[in-house]
């Protein structure tokens, strides 16, 4: 396994160093971590790897089996590992993140709520999402373009190589990140590319290198007779990339829901074929000379022209099948409800009918709640890396859970409690629940506004 102290050893010739990083790239992608991970991201895309590669086969009169090339093969996979992560994340953090300092979100970038979405979600998916504090706005890399290289004394994280190539004939592009600075790397067996002398160093025949150690800080000067000038720059005290897990484990999700997930694709996409294939059989008299090509044939013409021409001396009967839907369905909706246990959500089934009190829909939500916690860790732990690295002081991050709730019911407690507990939280929480949240200033600005109207006309 390759480590920062590997990375050590190569020293600083720019070919070892694009060795290097190409074998970390290679290393990386035959590690068990990112086999799953790419699975992961298949079955987050709905074409779950087990369903999509399984091939019907049937066993031939010495026993051997054989692909079964007659019958239907419809795979039908469920999305349900995607409703999974996507619940869970948007649960969690779908309403931001509000922060106790006020301008701590406006220096963070407009977009950072959504970053850190994404990385929650890459994080349920891969196990592990990296985020870059790239000077004043955040950038997530999935575990899929980004090899980590940990130290082997502390296990933190002090290096990394991303990746990308947007096609097989296109070159490869590779960055190493260190603490030191960021170095370009490009790889191109393409005789006819043309590179940016300025910025691009060949190294080999098809290796390119850009400026090494490139600082994350860049100070730069303009003016009309240089253009954009780079005065001087400087890093962070540390390596600007944070990781964030899913989970204290460390791992996919999908390690422990793949089973149940392929047991309901599998029984699905079998209900699915026997329904599709015919429901009747046949029984043809005088048939001793056909083989099965000439069967196949047969039972085609049936299905395509609804009727066949049996020989002379050849009888043909139909058999009815009954399929036995009623078990497949109750194991069906045992499947599902077992997903929704092992993965902690809230089953909407649970809650759906007629008026459901407040009480209810709280206890529906509760194993939700209590996954939703173990993910709040993790993303707080990865929100004091950033803060730390972006120079801001505010270390209490808050989140306003998204839940279904009984409007009436939560709005009538709070306004019954609304003597105990002011007027500015009671606001703020009826407008949560309407979905006003962020108008809750605005409203409590013009009641203020309202309110010294009203006793500024008693004094008059």
């Amino acid at each position: 396994m390759l480590t920062f102290q590997s990375l050590l050893a190569v020293g600083e010739n720019a070919r070892d160093v694009a060795q290097f990083v190409r074998k970390v790239i290679a290393e990386h992608q035959q590690s068990e971590l990112y086999r799953i991970a790419r699975d992961a991201d298949d079955y987050d895309r709905g074409l779950n790897t087990t369903i999509m590669s399984y091939a019907k086969m049937v066993r031939d009169l010495a026993g051997r089996a054989i692909p079964d090339r007659f019958s239907p093969n419809h795979r039908s996979a469920s999305n349900f590992f995607h409703i999974e992560t996507v619940q869970l994340s948007n649960y969690l953090l779908g309403n931001g993140i509000t922060w106790e300092q006020e301008g701590t979100k406006q220096k963070l970038g407009v977009l950072f709520d959504n970053r850190v979405q994404d990385a929650a979600h890459e994080a349920l998916c891969g196990g592990v999402s990296f985020g870059f504090w790239n000077l004043d706005h955040l950038e997530v890399f999935s575990v899929l373009e980004f090899a980590p290289l940990y130290d082997e004394e502390t296990g933190a994280l002090m290096a990394g190589v991303r990746w990308w190539q947007v096609a097989k004939e296109k070159p490869l592009r590779a960055t190493l990140y260190t603490a030191d600075g960021y170095t370009d790397f490009m790889w191109s067996n393409d005789p006819e590319l043309r590179v940016d002398d300025t910025i691009w160093t060949a190294i080999d025949a098809d290796i390119y290198i850009g400026r090494p150690n490139v600082p994350y800080i860049i100070n730069v000067r303009e003016n009309e007779a240089d253009g954009v000038e780079i005065v001087d720059g400087m890093n962070y005290a540390y390596l600007p990339i944070v990781p964030m897990f899913g989970n204290k484990h460390k791992e996919s999700e999908l390690v422990a829901l793949r089973g149940k997930i392929d047991a309901y694709d599998m029984i699905s996409s079998g209900f699915v074929n026997d329904l599709d294939g015919a429901q009747i059989y046949w029984i043809i008299k005088g048939a001793g000379g056909m083989d099965d090509p000439d069967l196949a044939e047969f039972l085609h013409r049936l299905r395509t022209v609804g009727a066949a021409a049996p020989a002379d001396g050849q009888d043909v009967s139909p058999v009815e099948l009954n399929i036995p839907y009623e078990a497949r369905e109750k194991l069906l909706d045992r499947l599902k409800n077992q997903l929704y246990e092992d993965a902690m959500l809230m089953n909407p089934e649970d809650i759906r009918g007629g008026a459901v009190t407040a009480t209810q829909i709280r206890a529906a939500y509760e194993r939700q709640n209590v996954r939703a916690d173990e993910l709040e860790y993790c993303v707080i732990e990865f929100l004091q890396g950033i803060l730390s690295l972006a120079g801001i002081e505010d270390e209490h991050p808050t989140f306003t859970r998204s839940t279904i709730v009984n409007q009436s019911e939560e709005i009538q407690s709070l306004v019954q409690a609304a003597p105990y507990l002011g007027q500015e939280y009671v606001t703020k929480r009826i407008l949560t629940i309407l979905g006003d949240g962020d108008k809750a200033n605005e409203v409590l600005q013009q009641v203020d506004a309202e309110s010294a109207e009203r006793l500024g006309s008693l004094v008059e």
